[in-house]
């Protein structure tokens, strides 16, 4: 598959999309970028330390999560204010497998209110994170599950009604990798740090003095960096020293898509996106990331070369511009690695039975889901446990994305065309260029609350905070007319400054 194939969902958009033409249109650099701004690969790319959890009495896994202030040097010799997870600068990558009971102690000593969601973890309500289920200063919140879902890339971040642009912006995020027998079992790269490598990618303004402008952070409906951090890192290089590795790309970006793809044109193959491992490998040439998608991609790379991933530009409002992001060095004599197995999930697509609900949202300018704007205390969806359905989700000004929280999900098709092969996989988040419609085919889980809801929205941060939010609640079948539309006062139990707030479901 190559990256003209993501053209039919740029087609599909009116000509809208800003994805590079076949022939060589916007999305080829006209000039050579620069690696992010940072100098000439100067620095090595910085890897998030593994967590190592506490197993407790009960056989859980224990991971502790501090929010806190620090200071990093994005550029030498002038540390900048910043937030992180147990350091300066984002947090450390969590990992556990399916069956896992986890638990997590998320504290916050931030001095500003905030939350923590899991982006792409099928969990209970109350232990999802969203706006309802705040941190106050000096709190801990402990939420608690088991791991019930296929392997997959998952990802952290706060969540907070109004301010996730800034959290986010400021560090605030990092991985959370899940594991099953099934992955285990695969002959694919799968040592962290290694073989297997995260990759954070986010646009930021730096300053001259190296702190980062918030300047138009609020009031930009599309707020875009002109300079790009991978792992938190300005212009960074790796050394490689297998014939094959695995990349994990998150776009952690605020608003900015990326067309990923490396600068001599090389081919590689995506192995899984948002919510687990495609059924087989796809070969393509670049692979179009916006804000909290996922994807992971196996790459061959011969003893003594280097390339540059970059991030090309195209011609949407969100992608202007080329950035490289990472100069891959190898090694001159490297480690054989396997192909890539021709097999790889057994997960079933996502099928609809026929007569299932259809629903529809329209994504209004850059505030509204159907002409109304956020409100916390409004149900505005109720779906039965286990429930297979449509959505059609609508673009209607400007480009969005759409993130429906607890969910997997399959993108049917976009203006009525089938995307590429390697987004139609299980995802959780969706591009829409401006002025298209998405059909999505939605799986639900089985954790049923009438009086905690799950969120979907668009994932251009700044865009969720000013209202384009939507809440649902998942009920047992056949009780979905008893369910009150409006959430009485004190539902979401926040965490207290007085210690720590177990949430049980």
């Amino acid at each position: 598959m190559k990256r003209r194939d993501f053209l039919v969902l740029a087609a599909a958009a009116a000509g809208a999309a800003g994805c590079d033409s076949a022939s060589g249109g916007a999305g080829r650099p006209t000039a050579p970028p620069s690696d992010g701004g940072g100098g000439a690969f100067a620095r090595p790319l910085r890897i998030p330390p593994l967590l190592e959890p506490v197993v407790d009495a009960a056989g859980a896994k224990v991971f502790t999560l501090t929010m806190q202030r620090g200071r990093t040097e994005f550029l030498a010799g002038r540390p900048a204010p910043t937030w992180g997870f147990n350091g300066s600068y984002l947090g450390p990558t969590l990992r556990a497998s399916r069956g896992d009971r986890v638990a997590l102690e998320v504290v916050n000593r931030l001095g500003d209110e905030t939350t923590v969601h899991w982006h792409g973890m099928r969990v209970p309500a109350v232990m999802d994170g969203g706006p309802q289920r705040t941190i106050a200063p000096g709190a801990t919140w402990s939420p608690h599950w088991t791991v019930e879902q296929p392997a997959a890339t998952t990802w952290y971040h706060p969540h907070p009604h109004g301010y996730t642009a800034q959290h986010v912006y400021r560090g605030l995020a990092g991985l959370f990798l899940l594991d099953d027998p099934e992955s285990r079992a695969l002959d694919l790269p799968k040592t962290y740090g290694v073989d297997d490598f995260p990759l954070i990618v986010q646009d930021k303004v730096i300053n001259a003095d190296g702190t980062l402008s918030e300047e138009k952070l609020d009031d930009s409906v599309f707020f875009l960096g002109n300079r790009v951090l991978v792992n938190g890192t300005l212009g960074p290089h790796l050394e490689v020293a297998a014939q094959r590795v695995r990349l994990r790309i998150l776009n952690a970006s605020n608003a900015r898509l990326f067309h990923i793809g490396f600068a001599d044109g090389r081919t590689f193959q995506v192995i899984g996106a948002d919510a687990g491992l495609l059924p087989a490998p796809v070969s393509v040439d670049r692979v179009a990331l916006s804000p909290a998608e996922r994807v992971e991609i196996v790459a061959g790379f011969a003893p003594g070369e280097s390339v540059v991933l970059r991030g090309f530009g195209g011609r949407d409002a969100i992608d202007k511009g080329d950035f490289d992001l990472l100069k891959i060095v190898a090694a001159e004599r490297l480690q054989p690695s396997p192909e890539v197995p021709v097999r790889l999930s057994s997960t079933p697509p996502i099928e609809v039975p026929a007569g299932a609900r259809v629903r529809t949202f329209r994504l209004d300018g850059d505030d509204e889901i159907g002409g109304r704007d956020y409100a916390m205390d409004r149900i505005d969806e109720i779906v039965p446990a286990g429930a297979r359905e449509i959505w059609e989700v609508e673009a209607r000004d400007h480009a969005h994305n759409f993130h429906i929280h607890e969910v997997a999900l399959r993108v049917l098709d976009i203006n009525g065309q089938p995307p590429p092969a390697w987004y139609r996989s299980q995802k959780d988040t969706v591009f829409l260029p401006a002025k298209s419609k998405a059909r999505l085919a939605v799986e639900f889980g089985r954790f049923t609350d009438p009086r905690n809801p799950y969120m979907y929205h668009c994932h251009i941060l700044r865009h969720e905070d000013r209202g384009m939010m939507g809440q649902f609640v998942i009920v047992e079948p056949g009780t979905e007319g008893q369910v009150e539309r409006t959430l009485p006062a004190g539902t979401a139990a926040p965490a207290t400054p007085s210690g720590t707030a177990h949430t049980h479901g």
